[in-house]
């Protein structure tokens, strides 16, 4: 027994030294110091094309010439997800003068081999250790394979479900999307590759929620509400960032030094590089600021852009550019400099070449996969229950219906071909293994693709729904319906699931809805008509084991809602922290803020969520009446658990400030807590409310913290009704 218990603490040394040693993270003191003199040392060596190399980003595929990085003129490459083919350009490397590594890029952004949910269930979940979990197996994976770099996380802040990326940040509310964003690029970089915060900045406000468009944002908004998701990123260490493709108050992003230089390596002091986005510097000819992609190679690198993604602008022109006379050379040096610096820091210079025979062993492990199923259970949101679930004794039939409940194609960035993935269990036999014997789960696909926008055998559906005591409907966006360039005007079902959802409710048997989405949609119909739904944001290797752990009651739903569901698509942007109005709504009166066809409030608000158990919450307090501008006060609230069984709160904490030199938002959340409690347990959960983080930005960009009075509310969603109030006052 002693020398197993022994073998065993040595085998967890091991591993915890393994993943010590993986981690990458800035390098500080005289190691920093020391890294800045190999740059300039190696500087002096280089030529003027191999540093514009270090500016060029290629991507694997026709195009790819592999001979760029033999003669030095490539500084980072992408989409390469094989370690055979990742380790052959790395031989390159080998092959050229100087060596200098090459960085790899991939957009890993939930999965590598395991897949969690989507970025927005993630958020779903509320839980910033579980989320950073996700990122390192993420990251551990990808590095595993040779990648070193990842275009994650996405910090964009979004109020508009129209825009197909909203799936891949935290939702519409800043200070929720600030914890993500830590807890990402935390992840990653310990699992071993360096961040990218994008897409700096704007993008998630592009008009009308459709790609690429532009973005009008008031300097006090932008401070309050876009900014604090990427300053939190590069504060838990993000080594580099991505610049967005729309104009931020007409201005392209990819050529804002206001933003690039002036406030981010300015103010902020970043000490890494900016990446362009796809092609986005030779788009600053069609944005109308660049004659040719000469003037835009030229515009992009003075503005701060460090690197050029699949542009070839600067890989064509830059050199040229300088010798002209156009572009100092001091610019390239800094913005080489940049480039350098992250590989040094990441260790490039002194680690190995990816071991193909070693990375499949390294994929998809017990340990990842456990994560995978945690963050699928917690991210998922019972928005409706109607005494419905869990599925009780009495149902001794349940007809699974609709074509996205087997996996074909789970939403994922990537495809590491020859490193395999194990099976997705399909949630017709993760039901079957989880319900008593006596229970039939018959499935129908109905639907021919997870599209959903064409039936196969709708009769067989509907028979086999009539036929069951219960019937759940997986349905949902997939395919072109969701992510990049996939804006839509209208936020129902795709194609024909909303027929199928309707025949299905006609049978007379209870509808569970299950939905997989990459954003809110408008679920007017289903609220009404289904007994229960229950959303998910596709959650992943492991997201149908997940759901039908929530259906049969063996997890208690957790999630809650990063971003508000609206009623209509004429309610967008629909958002909780709205600033009060001289004519505050007052139904069936005209002359208030109210629509003449819609109600104002969303059909499901941020942060809300069911679960099996009932939650209430009492005697709130502060430890103090008042407090100094610069002091901190202690909230304390009782949350209960009334039953029926134990589950899990997502206690919230929003302040508001009544009166003020400008008008504040009716509600900003301030903090959460994710707390366990028993059947019939009561706890008292405390917060630390510092006076710092109650003010907001002028006009000007500064930052205001006001005496007077404030409102703390708390509760289980931005709704949150128990009440106690606070003062600041000046020291």
């Amino acid at each position: 027994m002693a020398l197993r218990l022994v073998a065993a603490f040595l085998l967890l040394c091991l591993a915890t030294a393994a993943s010590a040693q993986q981690a990458v993270s800035w390098k500080t003191g005289r190691e920093a110091q020391g890294i800045e003199r190999r740059i300039d040392a190696l500087l002096r060596r280089m030529t003027l094309e191999e540093k514009v190399g270090q500016l060029h980003l290629s991507g694997r595929g026709e195009g790819f010439d592999v001979e760029q990085v033999r003669s030095g003129a490539m500084g980072a490459v992408m989409n390469f997800v094989v370690p055979a083919e990742i380790l052959a350009v790395q031989k390159a490397v080998r092959e050229s003068r100087l060596r200098i590594p090459l960085i790899i890029g991939l957009d890993a952004v939930h999965g590598f081999s395991t897949y969690f949910p989507l970025p927005l269930g993630q958020a779903s979940s509320w839980n910033p250790e579980l989320i950073e979990k996700a990122a390192y197996w993420t990251g551990r994976e990808a590095s595993a394979a040779g990648v070193n770099w990842t275009f994650a996380p996405m910090v964009d802040i979004s109020r508009d479900p129209r825009w197909g990326r909203t799936l891949e940040g935290a939702g519409e509310d800043a200070y929720l999307g600030s914890v993500v964003a830590a807890a990402r690029t935390r992840g990653y970089q310990r699992g071993g590759v360096a961040t990218t915060a994008k897409h700096f900045v704007g993008y998630g406000a592009v008009e009308g929620g459709r790609d690429y468009n532009t973005a009008w944002i008031p300097t006090s908004q932008l401070f309050d509400l876009h900014l604090p998701p990427f300053k939190a990123s590069f504060e838990a260490g993000a080594m580099t960032a991505m610049a967005a493709f729309n104009t931020l108050n007409g201005v392209p992003a990819t050529a804002h030094r206001g933003m690039l230089t002036d406030l981010l390596r300015g103010k902020w002091g970043f000490r890494g590089f900016v990446t362009s986005d796809f092609g986005s510097i030779t788009e600053l000819r069609l944005h109308g600021i660049a004659r040719d992609d000469a003037e835009a190679a030229r515009k992009a690198l003075l503005a701060g852009i460090d690197m050029d993604m699949m542009g070839d602008v600067y890989h064509n022109h830059l050199a040229a550019e300088v010798r002209a006379g156009r572009v100092p050379v001091k610019a390239v040096d800094e913005a080489v400099r940049r480039v350098l610096r992250v590989k040094f820091h990441l260790g490039l210079f002194d680690r190995p070449d990816v071991d193909p025979a070693a990375a499949p062993k390294l994929m998809q492990t017990e340990a990842a996969r456990e994560v995978a199923l945690q963050a699928a259970r917690e991210g998922a949101i019972l928005l409706k229950n109607a005494d419905i679930l869990p599925i009780r004794e009495g149902v001794k039939s349940v007809a699974v219906i609709g074509a996205m409940a087997v996996p074909e194609d789970e939403r994922v960035w990537t495809d590491p071909a020859g490193l395999g993935r194990r099976a997705i269990t399909p949630l017709p036999d993760a039901l079957r293994e989880r319900l008593p014997k006596d229970v039939s789960v018959t499935f129908e696909p109905a639907l021919t693709k997870n599209c959903g926008t064409e039936f196969a055998d709708r009769e067989a559906a509907i028979r086999a729904a009539a036929a069951s005591d219960l019937v759940v409907a997986m349905l949902g966006e997939d395919c072109e319906f969701m992510g990049e360039a996939a804006s839509r005007t209208k936020l129902g079902l795709p194609g024909v699931q909303q027929e199928l959802l309707e025949a299905l409710v006609a049978t007379g048997k209870p509808v569970v809805l299950v939905l997989a989405t990459g954003r809110p949609l408008v679920l007017g119909w289903a609220s009404e008509h289904v007994s229960a739904i229950l959303q998910t944001f596709h959650g992943g290797t492991e997201g149908r084991a997940a759901i039908a752990d929530i259906l049969t009651g063996r997890y208690n739903p957790s999630g809650r809602l990063p971003m508000s569901f609206p009623r209509s698509v004429g309610q967008i942007p629909v958002y909780y922290g709205g600033l009060p109005t001289g004519r505050p709504a007052r139904p069936g009166e005209r002359y208030s803020s109210v629509y003449m066809d819609e109600r104002n409030e969303p059909l499901y608000p941020f942060g809300h969520g069911l679960s099996y158990s009932r939650f209430t919450y009492s005697s709130p307090r502060v430890s103090a009446a008042s407090m100094p501008l610069n002091g901190a006060v202690d909230v304390s609230v009782d949350v209960g658990n009334s039953g029926p069984r134990d589950g899990q709160e997502v206690v919230q904490l929003y302040i508001r400030q009544p009166v003020a030199g400008r008008s504040r938002p009716l509600r900003e959340l301030k903090s959460f807590s994710k707390v366990t409690l028993r059947n019939g347990e009561t706890k008292t959960v405390r917060f630390r409310l510092a006076a710092a983080a109650m003010g907001a930005h002028d006009d000007r960009g500064a930052y205001v913290v006001e005496p007077g009075q404030f409102e703390i509310y708390l509760g289980g969603s931005s709704r949150a009704a128990v009440m106690v109030k606070v003062s600041l006052a000046k020291p």
